[in-house]
């Protein structure tokens, strides 16, 4: 074994600048996002059964209809 322990060179490689995974390319400006809070909507348990299977089927999620929805009706603030 080495005298890094069983995992430890495997860490310690790692944690090498050139093997970190995800982030951003040099040339792009880190995002910045406003907190997220959550929405609760009282519905029929039916209605969420039938809606929740529509977005699976094409592909969406309910936060993406809802926030459309609430966007076309509303708008954004300036």
């Amino acid at each position: 074994m080495s005298s890094g322990g069983k995992y430890g060179d495997l860490i310690k490689k790692a944690r090498e600048p050139d093997n970190q995974k995800g982030g951003k390319p040099d040339n792009q400006k880190p995002e910045v996002t406003e907190q997220e809070v959550n929405l609760c909507v009282k519905v029929p348990i039916s209605l969420r059964r039938h809606w929740s299977a529509e977005a699976k089927r094409t592909g969406v999620t309910m936060t993406e209809v809802i926030i459309e929805a609430l966007k076309a009706r509303f708008g954004e603030p300036d």
